[in-house]
């Protein structure tokens, strides 16, 4: 007999070949098997023996093949865990590559980027009691996971830090035409962060100790005045085409052209998409699909042309719709309305691009590729802990019917040999 504790045979139907064959030296219907003693009679007792047998043993075999199938199903889940993790580690060496030979060098390699955002973040806190700054400074200790959910969904930040630029002069220009109050405006996605940043009493003051005023006091800020916030869900979208096969996702506004059909001397492009944009902001902020160029920046600018001389900026005056500015200053605000004067420092800027920000399409492309491929290893990861528990759950049901098979076995081997010698011991005593 097998003992209770032994290894799980990989082949249950050996299991209960061996145990049936212990009882072959037994006849069931021989005359010697009878109902003496309350033991059953010959056949039916065989009968049952024999169903009991084949329902275990089913149920063996049918749990065995269960355990082969989870056991199948892991090997080919780790092995397509091993091709993904060759094809990451190939995505990472080229991403590498790629970043390598597209970003152009500079002296202080990326820390730039963070630098100029750093500066912008000052500049900001210099309006001590502004929405942006109390934002900001939430942010910063809070990572924006404020206990208000409705604020932590919806805020997306201050305009000054969603976007970038090339170069100083061109932040400088931006931020100019643009103004602080619009720099410092807050920006949400839907009106219920309107809602959830600013309530009122009963008649129509503000209360100072619900949204954002009582977490800029949780931060050691008092907010004072008007602030401005910008909803994405209540702006009008650009309604054009976007630029195919651009990452960036520029909006594919008509150049300007000359009765000739030429651009104009010294157009350099329209501000909307000379601003650069964090790729999680360039998609399905609003229920539309549309991100932060075709909504913000859009209703921002609209379409600002930029030309590289002042001079060149007036010649083109007749081909200007909606404002233009220039390199050396110059700027026109609206048709018809000219800003003269000597620039204006607005104190807050746009921070500057790295070189990860100007990287070539295939960098975000190999990028994509590479968050997919990490998404699909955590779907499988996921799978194979799944098929293990399965597994590991049918070998614990194989363990507890391999014994209830074997005490099947012991008992019925037990009874019947019980049986012969009291049957044995009634033959030889004379009558």
């Amino acid at each position: 007999m097998y003992p209770m504790n032994s290894p799980i045979p990989l082949n249950s139907k050996a299991l209960v070949v061996h145990d049936i064959e212990a009882l072959n030296h037994v006849n069931p219907n021989s005359p010697n098997v009878n109902s003496g003693n309350g033991v059953p009679n010959g056949a039916p007792f065989a009968n049952n023996l024999m169903t009991g047998t084949k329902r275990l043993q089913d149920e063996l075999e049918k749990t065995g093949t269960k355990m082969r199938q989870h056991e199948d199903n892991l090997k080919f889940l780790k092995s397509q865990k091993n091709q993904l993790d060759d094809a990451i580690l190939d995505l990472q060496v080229n991403l590498g590559k790629s970043l390598s030979s597209g970003a152009p060098s500079t002296e202080d390699g990326g820390s730039s980027l963070g630098r100029s955002e750093e500066e912008t973040v000052e500049q900001i806190s210099k309006h001590e009691k502004s929405a942006a700054n109390i934002f900001c400074q939430l942010k910063i200790c809070h990572g924006i996971q404020l206990s208000n959910p409705a604020l932590s969904q919806e805020l997306l930040g201050v305009v000054a830090t969603l976007g970038k630029v090339e170069d100083d002069n061109l932040s400088r220009l931006f931020s100019e035409y643009l103004g602080l109050p619009k720099m410092l405006s807050v920006v949400c996605k839907t009106y219920d962060g309107i809602k959830a940043l600013e309530t009122y009493d009963f008649d129509g003051a503000v209360n100072k100790f619900t949204g954002l005023y009582a977490l800029g006091s949780s931060v050691g800020h008092s907010l004072e005045g008007r602030f401005l916030v910008i909803c994405l869900e209540n702006l009008r979208p650009y309604a054009g085409e976007i630029i195919a096969d651009d990452p960036q996702k520029r909006l594919d506004i008509l150049h300007p052209r000359l009765p000739n059909g030429e651009i104009p001397a010294g157009f350099l492009g329209f501000a909307v998409n000379m601003v650069h944009i964090d790729r999680s902001h360039l998609y399905s902020l609003t229920s539309s699909g549309c991100g932060l160029r075709e909504t913000l920046f859009y209703n921002l600018f609209s379409r600002l042309q930029v030309y590289r001389t002042r001079a060149e900026m007036l010649v083109a005056l007749p081909f200007i719709t909606d404002g233009a500015v220039s390199l050396d200053g110059g700027m026109i605000s609206a048709t018809g309305v000219f800003a003269l004067g000597s620039r204006e420092d607005v104190g807050v800027t746009f921070p500057r691009c790295s070189g990860k920000d100007r990287l070539p399409v295939k960098y975000y492309e190999l990028e994509n590729q590479l968050k997919q491929k990490k998404w699909e290893k955590d779907r499988l990861q996921e799978d194979i802990r799944r098929e293990q528990a399965l597994l590991d759950q049918q070998k614990y049901n194989y363990q507890l019917q391999k014994q209830e098979f074997l005490r099947f076995i012991a008992d019925s081997s037990s009874f019947l040999t019980q049986h012969q010698l009291q049957t044995a011991g009634r033959v030889q005593t004379p009558r």
